[in-house]
């Protein structure tokens, strides 16, 4: 780092330092609840809409939770080079789209986005500045029992969401931090998050997140 008077570190102090936050892990530990909960709390950010190309849910929101889109119309953002990253995820099609990122960073707006495991490894190569958070419940029975009590899946999906669980717990290593998402604890793991966020926009070392 290039030698930096103080009164260039006095202006840096009035910088906003917008921060890329990736919340991933396992199916069933509470990424949307996570987020949701931010929002309610009143934490300012720009979260991310993720597209997809599978059903909706009866709970879920179009532009909500997801942009629920057809493979044609998926396949055509992909063609323009909209996304940020993309992957196949349980045989469905996922997707970040790339301008709404570019343009809440430019406004000084923090950015969180909720991806795969495989999805954060894609974007900690094309955005090395991005701050990727593993969540986790905080036992494999726990998540198990949480799987099975959202009964969205058949009892084929639900084994096989388990054991692509128990692959992605081994890619913890790759992640920046680990916070563990507990029964009841909701604000608890919000604000963990939180201030992970806050030691990151102090960094001395920050960097801009380039896209």
């Amino acid at each position: 780092m290039r030698d930096i008077g103080a009164d260039e570190w006095y202006e840096r102090l009035e910088d906003p330092h917008p921060v890329l936050v990736v919340i991933s892990g396992p199916s069933g530990v509470g990424k949307d609840a996570v987020l949701q909960r931010m929002q309610e709390m009143g934490y300012p950010f720009h979260f991310v809409i993720t597209a997809t190309t599978r059903k909706r849910r009866p709970t879920e929101k179009d532009g909500v939770n997801y942009f629920f889109l057809t493979t044609a119309e998926f396949e055509s953002m992909l063609q323009a080079g909209e996304f940020l990253e993309h992957a196949m995820v349980y045989g469905e099609r996922k997707g970040v789209p790339k301008a709404q990122v570019r343009e809440a960073l430019t406004s000084g707006k923090d950015v969180l986005m909720r991806v795969d495991v495989q999805g954060a490894e894609t974007i900690r190569k094309l955005v090395p500045q991005a701050i990727t958070v593993f969540l986790s419940a905080p036992s494999e029975e726990e998540l198990v029992e949480r799987l099975r009590l959202r009964r969205t899946e058949s009892p084929c999906q639900l084994l096989r969401r388990i054991e692509k669980a128990r692959e992605e717990m081994a890619r913890i290593p790759e992640f920046n931090y680990l916070v563990a998402n507990r029964d009841g604890l909701l604000d608890e793991t919000v604000l963990q998050v939180v201030a992970i966020m806050k030691t990151e926009k102090c960094c001395v070392r920050w960097r801009k997140v380039e896209l």
